[in-house]
């Protein structure tokens, strides 16, 4: 059989030759094809090569999602650069951190996001030059000693054709950090081999399931572990691509979802919660759509029945990390019963649970024990770490804890870290949380550990009500009796305005934690 490396270049030839006219289309304003997308990418390879770049460097990306950051990610991945997506949300320390450990050598900077590039660089010195995409401003004031080019003159004065894919397909593709939340962010380096065999288990008919008759909307963003892989997906069967720029609002969204024809929208419960909101004020409705996949954090029942319910969509919960690439599980994309679970799991990656100390449970279905992960897109060892991050049967723990049905689905029940110990016994704040969740009138839940000097540690509950609906303390609590023991149930409750998110856009416990039990 003929040698054919899996290299992700390859998504990107496919779609220029068969689906050459098959829009990408930003924030509804730039258009342009697969064809000519692939062209300018090429091209950007030519030029990063002509800035002194060599195989395996690493290019930096702090940047929204537009069609300069998707011609980043090509032109760096096609000609064997790594490319370094950086979250814009995070603290300049945890950045800068990042990229000297990654020794970036180009920096590639989108609108708004000037400043903030200035500080990294100060603090970076293996950044070489900076790239300014989405007609980004450097303004009066210089970005140190580096050199500077504008996206459009680099191409113009650099830009030349380039050889892809002329590596292994093992060849590092993409770097991406976790988010800090529990500790130091820890780097994942992706392959292109890993990168192509995850589209791949994407794109499986009881997945994501995208077709050439698809029009998505990538609300995730780009710096997100791989923005969950349409990147690739979406040039792999020639879908039309739609990109919101940097706003994810709710008016932003539901106008390119009407206007671009989306039949499938991608991100965070955060975003949808805006999206449904405007549609009520204004009364609006996005016809079109037809499923939405959401991912990041555990979706309360409530939200998903008033998403199926006023978008008239299918909706898609899963569950996934940085670590796998980053889809683990996914509800299937056809089926008459609401997703409740965190959806079943893609062929390319196998599952098991087992107790605190690792030892496989001999019964896996209809327990809760620790999850752990294994498959051809699964984090073997966090980059530059010495020893892998695996169990003696090459299984990576995910930190999660989880039950497994008589179905195969997945439901995450907690992160083994957020459990409370009290009075020696363990209470799982996911379990209160997805009781609460389900009630009228609330928006966002969290349950957080509070010291206590008699029982070790107690739980609090922190609610933050849904538009124009105020929370009866005793209706939260009394809705828990009889659903999980007494001694779970929280010693007070606390109203917030607004949930603080983390920079990945999930509920900040550590937040939480610092403001209302230290």
């Amino acid at each position: 059989m003929q040698s054919y490396a899996l290299t992700v270049d390859k998504f990107l030839d496919h779609a220029a030759k068969w689906w050459e006219n098959r829009e990408i289309v930003t924030a509804g304003a730039h258009r342009t094809g697969y064809a000519g997308l692939r062209a300018r990418s090429n091209r950007l390879s030519g030029a990063l090569k002509a800035l002194g770049l060599h195989t395996g460097d690493r290019v930096a990306t702090l940047a929204w999602n537009t069609q300069h950051h998707l011609e980043m990610y090509y032109g760096t991945m096609g000609a064997g650069f790594v490319c370094h997506t950086l979250n814009p949300r995070l603290a300049v320390a945890h950045l800068a951190a990042m990229m000297n450990e990654a020794e970036d050598r180009v920096l590639a900077v989108g609108q708004g996001l000037i400043d903030l590039a200035r500080e990294l660089v100060f603090h970076c010195p293996s950044i070489e030059a900076v790239v300014l995409l989405d007609g980004a401003q450097v303004g009066p004031r210089p970005i140190w000693d580096r050199q500077v080019f504008a996206f459009e003159s680099l191409l113009d004065t650099h830009g030349a054709e380039a050889e892809w894919g002329a590596f292994d397909e093992n060849a590092p593709a993409g770097l991406c950090y976790t988010s800090g939340t529990t500790g130091a962010p820890k780097g994942v380096l992706y392959t292109h081999r890993s990168n192509y065999l995850h589209t791949l288990r994407a794109l499986q008919a009881d997945a994501i399931a995208l077709t050439a008759a698809d029009s998505i909307l990538v609300a995730v963003p780009m710096f997100h572990a791989n923005g969950w892989g349409f990147p690739f997906a979406a040039p792999a069967v020639g879908a039309k691509l739609v990109l919101p720029g940097r706003s994810t609002e709710g008016a932003h969204l539901a106008k390119l979802i009407q206007d671009e024809g989306v039949t499938v929208a991608a991100g965070i419960q955060t975003v949808w919660l805006g999206l449904l909101d405007h549609l009520d004020q204004t009364g609006q409705d996005v016809p079109t759509l037809e499923r939405v996949i959401i991912g990041g954090a555990p979706c309360p029942d409530s939200l998903i029945e008033r998403m199926e319910s006023r978008l008239q969509a299918r909706v898609q919960t899963s569950w996934g990390m940085t670590e796998l690439s980053p889809l683990g599980t996914v509800a299937p994309a056809q089926g008459t019963v609401r997703a409740i679970a965190s959806g079943q799991v893609p062929m390319g990656l196998d599952l098991k649970l087992t107790d605190a100390s690792g030892a496989t449970l001999p019964e896996q279905r209809n327990v809760t024990g620790h999850l752990k992960v294994r498959g051809h897109s699964v984090v073997d060892r966090y980059f530059k770490a010495k020893t892998d991050a695996l169990d003696a049967e090459g299984y990576f723990d995910t930190g999660d804890l989880a039950t497994i049905d008589d179905e195969g689905n997945l439901t995450i029940s907690g992160r083994s870290k957020d459990l409370i110990k009290s009075g020696g016994e363990w209470i799982n704040p996911a379990e209160i949380e997805a009781i609460i969740g389900r009630l009228p009138g609330v928006g966002q839940v969290a349950v957080i550990g509070q010291s206590d000097p008699k029982w070790g540690e107690r739980p609090v509950l922190v609610v933050e009500p849904q538009q124009n609906h105020t929370l009866d303390d005793a209706m939260l609590l009394e809705a828990l009796c009889g659903n999980v023991a007494d001694w779970w149930i929280p010693d007070r409750v606390i109203h917030v305005s607004q949930m603080p998110l983390a920079p990945t856009g999930k509920i900040d416990k550590i937040r939480l934690r610092a403001e209302y039990t230290s």
